[in-house]
């Protein structure tokens, strides 16, 4: 194992070790902050949302932005334990996304001198109802004219995600009359008609490119009672805006007609917007001509990543990984060690003709 390997093993289990869940990520702020700064990265700094920046290359004009998260799916309840099997690390987020922030400061020392300046970041708020705030915050308040955004995501190795799904996501709450279940036993119950509404959206004709899933649920005061209160979350994704706001509006066609004697209250619990870059633009040939020259094809499927507050604003940006693995949002998720070395060397090197291809 390289030099490099085994500091990004190291460093993986350090940070997957330590609990981050959305919106309580500081301790692996600091974390990762103390390794730049030990790196010695130039301009290391915390912003105001608790995002974690680093330079590791100057420029002279624009950037490029590499960033990892560093929120997981996890609460404080889950044991963090990374377990060590041979090549292989297994613990919950050692690829989703430890080992991506555990590599950003490792492509400073293999990339060539450039014109465009370069920074890592480590992002709050991808995971969950995160809502891209730690990526829409650092492109709100970027260090320079951003030419392009790499979302490292773990075990991507050998993906080129030019697509990002987006997401529509709704608390949906229906009050009623309640009563007793015999005495009222013909008085509306909104768990009754929460039921239809959830069936009716779930059976109905979806847009293609489009899924729709009811994530949690739940009402009701007691057995013997006719509920008077009743909720459902829905999380709608589309790989195409269009295609997914229509699709979101077929759901809220079937919300506003629920039965009479019912009030209904909808909360928008965050939105992620649906984007891509075409498959022809420098970045994206970059990142496949890297990975050719590490011998492994690429393979472009759409995903969720901080790439997608990227494409929303006309920034190209793409996500890639660094190993190889799977399960993620798992406590049995797992990667290889083996082919870190040959990631973080393919992330350079896509950064390396991103600047050669855009010239």
């Amino acid at each position: 194992m390289s030099a490099v390997s085994e500091t990004v093993v190291r460093r993986t289990i350090q940070i997957a070790e330590l609990p981050a869940p959305t919106g309580r990520e500081q301790g692996r702020a600091e974390l990762v902050r103390s390794w730049w700064e030990s790196d010695g990265l130039d301009d290391v700094r915390t912003d105001h949302v608790g995002n974690v920046w680093g330079r590791v290359r100057e420029g002279t004009g624009s950037v490029v932005i590499v960033c990892a998260h560093l929120d997981t799916v996890f609460g404080d309840d889950v044991a963090h334990t990374v377990r060590v099997q041979g090549d292989t690390l297994v613990g919950p987020s050692v690829g989703d996304d430890s080992v991506g922030l555990a590599a950003l400061s490792a492509v400073g020392p293999v990339l060539p001198a450039g014109r465009i300046g370069v920074w890592v970041l480590a992002t709050v708020g991808e995971e969950g109802l995160g809502n891209l705030a730690g990526v829409n915050a650092a492109l709100d308040h970027a260090p320079g004219s951003v030419a392009a955004l790499i979302a490292v995501e773990g075990n991507y190795l050998g993906r080129v995600s030019t697509v990002g799904v987006g997401s529509v996501r709704r608390r949906v709450l229906l009050r009623g009359p309640g009563g007793h279940a015999w005495e009222s036993a013909d008085a509306p119950s909104a768990i009754h008609e929460l039921s239809r509404l959830v069936t009716s959206i779930v059976d109905l004709d979806r847009p293609s490119g489009t899924t729709l899933n009811v994530g949690r649920l739940g009402g009701g005061e007691g057995i013997n009672m006719r509920a008077r209160e009743a909720w459902c979350e829905l999380d709608l994704r589309g790989d195409d805006p269009e295609r997914l706001a229509s699709l979101a509006r077929e759901v809220n066609a079937y919300v506003a007609g629920v039965g009479p004697g019912f009030i209904v209250e909808q909360e928008d619990l965050g939105d992620r917007p649906a984007g891509r870059i075409d498959a022809e633009h420098p970045l994206v040939l970059a990142a496949q001509q890297a990975l050719g020259e590490l011998g492994t094809p690429a393979v472009s499927p759409p995903t969720s990543t901080d790439a997608n507050a990227a494409h929303v604003r006309g920034v190209p940006a793409i996500a890639v990984g660094i190993t190889t693995g799977s399960g993620e949002h798992t406590t049995s998720e797992w990667i290889d060690t083996g082919p870190i070395d040959g990631g973080v060397r393919t992330l350079a090197r896509t950064i390396e003709l991103f600047e050669e291809l855009s010239a």
